[in-house]
């Protein structure tokens, strides 16, 4: 069977009786023990389990049951607890951290007949828009293996372009799953935070405790639109232990089930960071898409909340809690810093600097302008049904391991900007907490892969879902990456 076939392809050729489980399992595990030498997505293999529950999955299928992934080969994100495998999140010292129990996650995709081939990498701490780790190794990017498969969940969207399982799960904060989708041509959905349980997925030595994070969410990744439904529809919902005790989860369907009936708001520009032209050209690429099938498309609306404010906010928010999770040394040293900024100095790199060193009064400040621009969101989706915008400014960049990510650059269209300042974008719809779903939206003259993404109204997920399967059909979707693609890269494992 052709390893790139969909999940979709695969329920139906198992429940057809022409492939087992065990046979996807085998051919999945060939071609990572082939081509992952090269590219180090899956940097902790589980396949004797894997095989083990092929063979149950087939077995399971011949007493008469059915369910949603039964059988079908699936990796995990590093970042989850899995019993019996280590959670490091890339950080030498839990090497050998190995949870008591499986991640919220991890435990539906097993009840939902998932064969998890093993987990794939991730940078270190999840705070990098690579994936490489003094653990496992760097991750690349199967279609240039010079250049990154983005991050956090790099190893997962390397893993699904180069055929290694049909599906992922990946989190995002910062872009964790939109990036890396963006840069290796697949799709992955952000879903409305709080709309799938996370706990689970968490930093060691932290215990999985039910708490509802600020910004973060999980969510699937996949090889085409149709997948990242049928995979959010087994990650969506709440938590056992909390709101699952009085809740029960039920998404409203789609706004509009044709292309032509959707109500679009295009934006390539931010006024805080250039897009360059390989990405400007795959959003005027669906833009025309939709065009075209008669969609009502916009490129301005006084409806837009403020973007200067909305990465500003999102800055504030995303460095304060990542201070707060990862502490850090010398904060005496960054207040002075912090009080030599000039009070002009409004650019992104100040915000960080700023956020660093946040108070709590601070922090209440940020979230309730957070709130202003929710209600913004709102008012917007009451006369849009998606928003069409840039993931990144760029494609994958080439591999940049300098030691302080502050001092780093991003190329973009030969002018150089704060390697940070890419993540505007992401933030767009991270602040508010609103659905985006990335799409692949054609390549760049080199060949690299371009994706956009879709943002939707909050809990509307299946609009954005939707809209991405839509446009996989009148533009395409995935493509595997050319045979030869770069060149083969040293694994550190």
């Amino acid at each position: 069977m052709e390893i790139f076939q969909t999940a979709e392809e695969m329920a139906a050729a198992l429940r057809a009786g022409e492939v087992t489980s065990v046979e996807l399992t085998d051919e999945a595990i060939a071609r990572i023990e082939r081509d992952d030498k090269a590219i180090n997505a899956i940097c902790v293999p589980d396949f004797g389990r894997a095989r083990a529950a092929a063979r149950g999955a087939d077995e399971a299928r011949a007493r008469g049951e059915d369910r949603p992934l039964l059988g079908i080969p699936v990796t995990v994100k590093e970042s989850y607890n899995m019993v019996g495998l280590p959670t490091t999140w890339g950080m030498p010292q839990y090497r050998d951290h190995l949870p008591a129990e499986d991640a919220v996650q991890v435990s539906r995709l097993k009840d939902a007949g998932a064969v998890v081939l093993g987990k794939t990498n991730v940078p270190l701490g999840l705070q990098d828009i690579q994936s490489f780790n003094e653990i496992y190794g760097t991750t690349a990017n199967p279609w240039d293996h010079e250049r990154t498969s983005g991050g956090s969940s790099g190893g997962s969207a390397a893993a699904l372009a180069a055929g290694f399982g049909a599906l992922s799960i990946g989190s995002d904060l910062a872009g964790s799953l939109r990036t890396p989708a963006h840069f290796c041509g697949i799709y992955a959905h952000k879903p409305t935070l709080g709309l799938a349980a996370p706990r689970g997925m968490v930093a060691p030595p932290a215990p999985a405790l039910p708490v509802d994070p600020d910004l973060a969410v999980v969510g699937p990744m996949a090889r085409t639109a149709r997948d990242l439904t049928l995979l959010l529809d087994v990650m969506a919902g709440p938590d056992p232990l909390t709101f699952g005790k009085a809740h029960k989860l039920t998404l409203p369907p789609a706004r509009h089930e044709r292309l032509g009936d959707f109500r679009v708001l295009v934006i390539e520009e931010h006024p805080l960071i250039p897009t360059g032209s390989a990405v400007r050209a795959g959003v005027n690429r669906v833009a025309d898409a939709l065009a075209d099938a008669g969609a009502r498309v916009e490129r301005h609306t006084p409806l837009l909340p403020d973007l200067t404010e909305a990465s500003t906010l999102y800055m504030q928010l995303l460095i304060s809690g990542a201070v707060a999770r990862f502490p850090v040394d010398s904060l005496d040293q960054l207040r002075t810093r912090v009080a030599g900024l000039s009070a002009e100095d409004q650019s992104l790199d100040s915000t960080r600097l700023r956020a660093m060193v946040f108070s709590h009064h601070e922090w209440v400040e940020a979230n309730s302008r957070r709130e202003f621009h929710r209600h913004g969101w709102r008012q917007f989706f009451a006369e849009f049904d998606a928003v069409v915008c840039p993931i990144t400014p760029t494609p994958a960049f080439p591999h940049d391991h300098d030691p302080n990510p502050m001092e780093r650059r991003l190329d973009i269209d030969g002018v150089e900007y704060p390697y940070f300042d890419q993540l505007a974008w992401a933030g767009l719809a991270t602040m508010p907490g609103l659905p985006a779903t990335a799409i692949p939206a054609g390549r760049s003259p080199e060949g690299l892969p371009v994706g956009v993404q879709l943002i939707g109204p909050m809990f509307e997920d299946r609009t954005p879902l939707r809209l991405a399967e839509l446009l996989e059909q009148r533009i395409g979707g995935f493509q595997a990456p050319r045979p030869g693609s770069g060149q083969p890269r040293i694994s550190h494992r």
